[in-house]
This record gives structure tokens, sequence and C-alpha cells, in this order.
């Protein structure tokens, strides 16, 4: 805990390389360490691998699960932090194609992996004991527990990742975020918040075929939003799209492009987790079919 302590120290001490508003392919690209992003991202990396350790050292063995998740937790870790940190970040900032390809990776790879890992008891397993107990006493109460368990009903969180996405892909607030760092600090918050939200509902046990539903459902509405982007015949984001001359675009083009992004490859992981999710639905089902008819032979 010493140890982080003085890693969030330093990290608040480094200045954020924020470079919002239109730049050029003569700008080097850069690392973004803007403490309101890095600091969460090393917290939770350290605690949860002070948690996997201590669960490590308590069992002597690394079960088969427990390695997936841990596995699934990295790599939604570094894909967050690849998002939000290196220099996709910048060209986020520049051309609204990469931008779409960053909020994409959050909302469609890091979430769904770490919402796999299920993270918050390994979490727990990094601090003391006593406070281990009394943050899970917290957890377990029953306003917490209410307001979670509405929040992450399949319905509820589908609404709600709905509604955050298309308001902040408003043109007006899409282009305030461009320009202004606690918007677009918000923005990706209210993109990430929400989405371990979306998919912690629908990966839920025993719940597969509401989970294809609700992935069906939003695949649906977020083409539908790449579609209008990318289809549209004039430039909706100006903000967004004004560097991309620069860069050998016009303006609409990069909207296109971006609103492609949307349309087919986000699209085309939506209906692949649905997919897996129905066919897990189906190979239960038989499977409990089958045991049936063998207890009525017998």
């Amino acid at each position: 805990m010493r140890t982080i302590g003085l890693l969030l120290i330093a990290l608040l001490c480094v200045a954020p390389a924020f470079a919002h508003g239109p730049g050029g392919p003569s700008e080097r690209a850069a690392w973004t360490f803007d403490p309101w992003v890095v600091v969460p991202l090393a917290v939770f990396g350290a605690l949860y691998a002070a948690g996997a350790a201590a669960l490590h050292q308590r069992s002597r063995s690394q079960s088969p699960v427990r390695f997936r998740r841990d596995i699934a937790c990295l790599l939604g870790w570094a894909s967050l932090a690849g998002a939000l940190v290196s220099p996709l970040h910048w060209l986020g900032e520049q051309l609204f194609t990469f931008h779409m390809i960053e909020h994409e990776i959050v909302m469609a790879v890091s979430a769904p992996l770490i919402v796999f890992a299920r993270p918050l008891g390994t979490l727990l397993w990094s601090l003391p004991r006593r406070r281990r107990v009394a943050i899970g006493r917290l957890l377990r109460s029953h306003p917490i527990r209410t307001a979670w368990d509405w929040l992450s009903r399949g319905r509820n969180a589908t609404i709600l990742h709905g509604i955050v996405i298309w308001a902040w892909h408003a043109p007006l607030l899409f282009d305030a975020a461009v320009t202004h760092v606690m918007l677009h600090r918000l923005q990706h918050l209210g993109f990430f918040a929400t989405a371990v939200l979306f998919w912690w509902s629908v990966l839920r046990p025993n719940e597969a075929a509401a989970g294809a539903w609700h992935l069906f459902v939003t695949m649906l509405h977020t083409s539908a939003l790449g579609a209008w982007m990318a289809l549209a015949p004039r430039v909706l984001y100006q903000v967004q799209t004004a560097a991309a001359p620069a860069w050998g675009m016009t303006p609409l083009d990069d909207q296109q492009l971006a609103g492609v992004i949307m349309w087919v490859p986000a699209g085309t992981i939506y209906a692949g987790a649905a997919l897996a999710l129905l066919a897990i639905w189906i190979s239960r089902s038989g499977g409990r079919t089958r045991e049936g008819h063998a207890a009525r032979l017998f």
C-alpha cells in the first residue's frame, strides 16, 4: 500500500500531455499522461496484481478458472491503457476515425474482458483483512445491493448504455468533448462505466438467451448510429473533423470512415458475442433435455 501511495504521488506530479484541438501529421504522436486516467489505471493494476499474488500464495496453486480470469483482466487492462494512454488517444484527437476506434476498444473490448475477469474479489484480497471484511460488508449492504441489482439488470443496463452512447455522439456534445478536457474525461468514463454495467448484465450465468437478446438490440442501435454518420451527406462533427485535411482526408471522409467503423467492425463484435451466447444457451438446453429423457427412462 505504501508503494501504491508513492506511485500515486509520482503520477500526480506528471504534467498531462493533452493535445486537444486540431493538429497534423507534422506533430509527433505522443503518449497521454493525464493523471485522471493514469492514476486509476495504475491503482487498479497494482491492486489486482497484489490480490492475485495473495490468492496464489493462499491456494499454492493456480486453478484454470482463476488463470483465465487473470489473463482476461490483464488483456482488458492493457487494451484500456492502450486506448486512453498510447498514441492512439493522440491520433483520436486529430481524426474522428481513430477516436471511434478508441471508443470501440473501451466499450467492446476492454469492458467485456474486465467483466469476464470478475475482478472485485481479487481486488479485495489486496487489502488488509480488516479493511477487506469492512468493504465486503458495505458492498453486501441492502442499499448498495439494491442499486447494483437495478443498474445491472439486463433491460436497464442496455437502455442506460444506449442513452449514453447516443447522447455523447450528438454532434454538439461530441465536438465540445474534443476541445474540453473535463468533458472528454466524462465522455470516456460514461462509455466505460455503462459498458461495464451492460456486459455484466449480458454475461450473467444462466442468462445466455437474455444476454444474446440485449447484445442484438445494442448491435442494432449502434449500427444505426454508425450508418447515420457514414451515410450523412454533410459534415456533422465540425470540430472533430477539422484536422482531416492535414492528414490527406476531407472532413466528410473522416466522418464517414468513423461511422463505418461503428457500423461494421463494432457491430460484428456484438453479433459474434450474441451468437456465442446463443450457442451456449442451446447447448445447455440440449443437455437439460437429455437429462430429462434419461430420468424418465429410469
